[in-house]
Parts: C-alpha cells; sequence; structure tokens
C-alpha cells in the first residue's frame, strides 16, 4: 500500500521518511549478505515500500532479540515494489518482502518470488489470508485499512449542502467540481479506488467514471496531491472538499475540541491488505522467518497505527483513543478477486486512461 495514510497537516512531512536502522535505495542487492566467520549469516534484508516506518525502539528490539542486523530497502510503492520482485526473481533484492498488497499479491504468488513458509497466525490475522492459489498461505497480513471517500464535514456545514453519501453520489451535479482523485496509474489508492467502481458498477465502471469526469472529478498524480494540496482539510488551502483517501483519516483532523473535522463515507471503501513473504532464494532464510514473525508481535501491530495510519490485523491490539473514536471502519468494503485484478488489472487502467483523457 503503499502508500500513506491520512493526517493532519503537521504530520504530512513525516510520512514518506523511512526510520529504520540502516537503508539503502533499491537498484539491485548486494553480491553477498554479511556473515559470520562460520558463514553464518548476520544481516537480515527487508525490502519494501516508500513508506514504511516503525519507531526505532521496535526495530532496535528485533535486533536485540534476533541477533541479526536489520537492513531495509526501499523499492517505490506496492505496483514498483512487486515489479522489482518480478524482475530480480533470480537475484533477490532482499529475505523479506513487506507491502506487497491484495491488488498486486496474485502476481507475486503467480511468477514464483515468494518463497514457502509457515508462519503462525495470531488472533484475528487469518481472517485478511488471501483465498487464491496453493501459495496464497505464503504471503502473511500485517497490516490492513480501507481507501475511501473523505469529506470535509465543515464546509458542507458552512455551504448548507449535504455531503455525498455513496459513489452514485460523487456524479451528481449538486457535487461538480468538489471532487479530487489520485490517478490510478500513479498511486495506490487511486487503483484501489478504480477497483471500488469495478466492485459496484461491473462492466459499466468505465461508464461511470465518465459522468465523474464530467461532473468536474479532478484527477492529480497522488495521494498526497490529492489530501495535501487539493483538499480543503488537508492543510494546503485547497478548494474541494471531497477526496479519496483512509477510512483513518478522520482521526488525523481532529478539531481540538473532542470532535474531528472530516469523515470517511463508509460506503465508498475498498480494503487493502499489507502482506509480507520470504523471498525466493533468500541467503538469510531463517532471518527471513524471524522477521515475518516479528511483524506479528504485539509490539509492531501496536506501533502501526501511529507511524504507518494502518490498522493492525492482530485483534487483541488496543487502538489509539482517537483511533478507537474516529477511524472508524467499514462492515462491507467493497472487494475484488485477487485473480480477477491480477488477469484485468493492466487492461483496466489502459481503459481508465483512455476515458479521463478524452
Amino acid at each position: 500500500m503503499r502508500s500513506v495514510r491520512a493526517l493532519a497537516s503537521t504530520a504530512l512531512v513525516g510520512l514518506t521518511a523511512t526510520a529504520v536502522t540502516s537503508c539503502s535505495l533499491v537498484g539491485g542487492g548486494d553480491d553477498d549478505e554479511p556473515t559470520s566467520e562460520g558463514g553464518t549469516p548476520t544481516e537480515v534484508v527487508l525490502v519494501t515500500h516508500e513508506s514504511f516506518t516503525l519507531p526505532d525502539e521496535v526495530l532496535a528490539a528485533f535486533e536485540e532479540e534476533s541477533g541479526y542486523r536489520l537492513e531495509v530497502r526501499s523499492a517505490g510503492d506496492a505496483g514498483s515494489l512487486t515489479n522489482r520482485l518480478v524482475l530480480t526473481e533470480d537475484a533477490p533484492l532482499g529475505d523479506v518482502v513487506f507491502g506487497v498488497d491484495n491488488t498486486f499479491a496474485s502476481r507475486a504468488l503467480e511468477e514464483g518470488v515468494i518463497a514457502d513458509t509457515d508462519v503462525e497466525r495470531p488472533a484475528g490475522a487469518a481472517a485478511y489470508d488471501l483465498e487464491t492459489g496453493d501459495a496464497a498461505d505464503d504471503l502473511v497480513p500485517v497490516d490492513t485499512g480501507n481507501v475511501c471517500v473523505n469529506v470535509d464535514d465543515t464546509w458542507f456545514a458552512r455551504e448548507g449542502l449535504e455531503p455525498p453519501a455513496d459513489l452514485d453520489d460523487l456524479a451528481d451535479p449538486a457535487y461538480r467540481d468538489l471532487l479530487v482523485v489520485p490517478g490510478a496509474t500513479t498511486s495506490s489508492p487511486g487503483l484501489a479506488f478504480l477497483l471500488a467502481t469495478v466492485a459496484e458498477y461491473g462492466d459499466g465502471w468505465p461508464a461511470y467514471w465518465e459522468r465523474l469526469v464530467d461532473n468536474g472529478a479532478k484527477l492529480v498524480d497522488g495521494w498526497s496531491d490529492a489530501y495535501q494540496v487539493d483538499f480543503t482539510q488537508g492543510g494546503g488551502k485547497g478548494d474541494r472538499p471531497i477526496v479519496v483517501s483512509y477510512d483513518s483519516s478522520p482521526a488525523f483532523t481532529l478539531d481540538g475540541e473532542g470532535g474531528t473535522t472530516t469523515s470517511a463515507l463508509l460506503d465508498t471503501c475498498f480494503r487493502q491488505v499489507e502482506y509480507a513473504g520470504l523471498l525466493e532464494g533468500a541467503a538469510n532464510p531463517e532471518g527471513g522467518e524471524a522477521l515475518l514473525e516479528f511483524l506479528l508481535t504485539p509490539e509492531v501491530q501496536a506501533a502501526l497505527p501511529e507511524s504507518m495510519y494502518v490498522f493492525p490485523v492482530r485483534d487483541d491490539v488496543e487502538l489509539p483513543a482517537d483511533w478507537a473514536r474516529f477511524a472508524e471502519q467499514p462492515d462491507e468494503p467493497y472487494a475484488v478477486d485477487p485473480a480477477d485484478i491480477a488477469e484485468n488489472r493492466d487492461a483496466w487502467l489502459r481503459e481508465w486512461s483512455d476515458v479521463t483523457t478524452r
């Protein structure tokens, strides 16, 4: 997922920072990972997306408990990450990958870049396992969240206009020129929103997008452009009070008086799940297994909301108070079968580009 989650404007700058014990950009892995004199690996390499961040003390705990030095290598967003893994299948970039989401997971499995693992799921995590292919269990669910349309409640109250409630409403002339959307070809939340429309309208989704465009929907490259620049509550003095963001976003737009200035429209949401897996051909598979298990510990899971703005997959982890109150999750988010995504993703994106650039 890429993908960063919506925050108050004061916290936005830190979203793409990577708080790790060591870091290098992925342009190719080292020829050999460090080993002891006896040839035992002393390092475990995590390949992940550009928004990965956990508290230093949490990462230090892994090193202390496991005895391995952790190196984190960044490889762009979820789509770029998956492509890198496939292109470097014969020379894996590390030991473990984190950040392949459910829109790209089937490709990673089909291309054979994920190795067999037997990681025990903690309470609640198995509910997010993939349900496609014999190797689906080899990708371990780590976090979840929903891409949802968000609205600026203060803007609608000031204008005396009832906010939209669902996807159909967004194409209503009452909301002309009010919506901003990250592009489906250039961002993870943009792709998720496209998939929500596929789930709702089936083969009729292109006609729906024609209606959105005709109604003045603004398309931008990514979530940061949409939320930080164009959204009226994003800190950039934007003029669009409707934005595609996340179900967690309202927990970061607090009004200082015990409330929040935004809402997520729970009938517009598409669920994203981020997975981790052991890479086929990993130099340190034992260390990789240890890291996979660590990502599911209560310490890591509890740090996810305020570090990466996502929900833990464990159901025995207490959420921060603001999340428990304002980051409401949908009961029935949209979903598209991962196999259908794998088969149709490229064609859908080409058609989306055609429709939105006419």
